[in-house]
């Protein structure tokens, strides 16, 4: 990987050698290409320094033999760094090199399997409204304000994140709330920042082709409470917090760093113990007890899942002192995050929705704030959900998430997600797997997704809830390697006028 800086700095300091002011080059092990192979290539270049990886551990045969080649040619100007493991030493590198710029910045992380996007917006809104404007890092893009950065990561690499950092201190942030994946955790692209407050939303099933099992899952986002806190060295002088959800199963699992301060949140008896009292589709209702104080708080938005994600972020301004009435203020405007529960705006009469979900858990918990809607406004219109799922992806979740939709929708149209290099009908065929033979007919197969959103609004009747659900804010499907543009929204806008 290469560095190619936009600031200036005079020297970079790897266990007491000094790298002089040129280009680094840091070899990766990747999960498909290994960048210790590029080696040869690289220092035909003259960079300043490589930075390679020597693991105590059992080399591969190949790579040893290809990085021993490589090394036999080094120019005498380049320093070779020799490390054990250069995702730690990259991180390390980007935060030195930009400056620490986490530690000039309040900075909130948000890790779960589902309702980081929302959250980190929510805690955005919360502390733009106490005076600290913030930049947000996360799946739909990075922005500060008016600023906006594209992205396709999560959690961007560690490069990436220190420069993101750094250009939201010099646009003037104070705060800054960003994801932070499994995947990120797990290589360490956060793993010597700071954090003020970390938050845990729930864990359910996603990324199994990667962790192998929940229990890796979960160790994985246990890593931002208890070992990162507990290891990193920082000048802020103010306890970092945890605020964990208790009513999930995993949160009361989740250890802690003993420097850190846990708040719990959720239904259940906790710190930020919450309960609804009324929901349409203008918004939800909801009591808010602390130790100090119990209120009553409404949010402009659909669903208990919202609501979470809502107590969440309020905890964050209440840990820095504000009150909870304060710390709700920032709530009250608050208009949602593109392709969470976003709705498609017309006059035909129906409810249709475009949502980022795509587990069967997080199919489930939408679904189910649709049908709260529907029973608190006393209707019987029908819910008509648009899923797929993506490929070279967890084949696992294809059935439970047709088990999921069967469950929450009373007509379901199965149809392509992201098909990446697998072929679309065999995606569907494993997604049919976990239908009955006896919900056949609740179920249309329609492989093309603008057709298939298509039919779904068409089956609808005034009054009726359409969820597109899968892709959310993207504007792209990737069909084998390449990006084709595709956007839920434009289309369900394009097939409403049409109407």
């Amino acid at each position: 990987m290469k560095i190619s800086p936009d600031r200036e700095v005079t020297a970079i300091t790897f266990d007491s050698r000094q790298v002089n002011d040129s280009t680094v080059f840091v070899a990766i092990r990747g999960a498909k290409a290994d960048g210790h192979s590029f080696l040869a290539e690289v220092l035909k270049k003259n960079p300043a320094a490589v930075v390679i990886e020597i693991s105590e551990g059992p080399q591969d045969s190949v790579s040893t033999q290809t990085l021993t080649h490589a090394l036999a040619s080094v120019p005498s100007a380049v320093t070779v760094v020799k490390v054990p493991d250069t995702r730690v030493e990259l991180e390390r590198l980007a935060r030195v090199f930009y400056g620490d710029p986490a530690e000039k910045l309040f900075s909130v992380v948000v890790t779960g399997t589902n309702g980081k996007t929302s959250t980190t917006y929510m805690v955005e809104a919360v502390l733009n409204h106490l005076k600290k404007p913030t930049g947000v890092i996360g799946t739909v893009n990075h922005h500060l304000g008016d600023h906006v950065w594209q992205t396709e990561l999560t959690t961007p690499d560690a490069l990436t994140l220190q420069r993101r950092l750094a250009d939201f201190v010099e646009l003037g942030a104070k705060a800054v709330a960003f994801e932070a994946s499994s995947h990120a955790l797990s290589q360490n692209r956060v793993g010597s920042i700071a954090f003020d407050a970390m938050i845990f939303n729930n864990l359910t099933r996603d990324h199994l082709d990667y962790h192998k099992t929940m229990e890796e899952y979960l160790l994985a986002k246990e890593k931002l409470f208890l070992e990162l806190p507990a290891k990193i060295k920082t000048q802020k002088k103010n306890q970092p917090v945890a605020i964990i959800n208790y009513s999930d199963e995993y949160g009361p699992r989740i250890r802690v760093a003993e420097n850190v301060k846990l708040l719990s949140y959720g239904e259940v008896q906790s710190d930020f113990q919450f309960k609804i009292l009324k929901c349409d589709f203008a918004g939800t209702e909801f009591e808010l007890k602390t130790e100090k104080e119990t209120k009553k708080l409404h949010i402009p938005l659909v669903g208990k899942h919202n609501v979470y994600n809502a107590v969440a972020a309020i905890a964050v301004g209440v840990s820095m002192g504000a009150t909870l009435e304060v710390s709700h203020a920032g709530l009250n405007k608050f208009t949602g995050v593109p392709g969470r529960l976003q709705r498609v705006p017309h006059s035909k009469g129906l409810n249709v929705f475009v949502d980022y979900a795509h587990t069967d858990d997080a199919l489930k918990t939408v679904l189910s704030a649709l049908h709260e809607v529907r029973k608190t406004a006393g209707l019987t219109s029908k819910i008509i959900a648009v899923f797929g799922c993506g490929g070279d992806r967890d084949k696992g979740k294809r059935p439970l998430m047709a088990k999921a939709a069967i469950a929450g929708a009373d007509q379901v149209v199965i149809t392509s997600d992201n098909p990446r290099t697998e072929s679309p009908g065999s995606i569907i065929d494993d997604i049919l797997s976990g239908v009955m033979q006896t919900e056949m007919s609740h179920i249309v197969v329609e492989i093309d997704r603008k057709i298939a959103i298509r039919k779904a609004i068409e089956m609808a009747q005034p009054g009726d809830v359409v969820l597109i659900a899968g892709k959310g804010h993207e504007d792209y499907q990737i069909i084998g390697a390449q990006k084709f543009p595709f956007s839920d929204f434009a289309v369900a806008e394009e097939v409403l006028n049409g109407l």
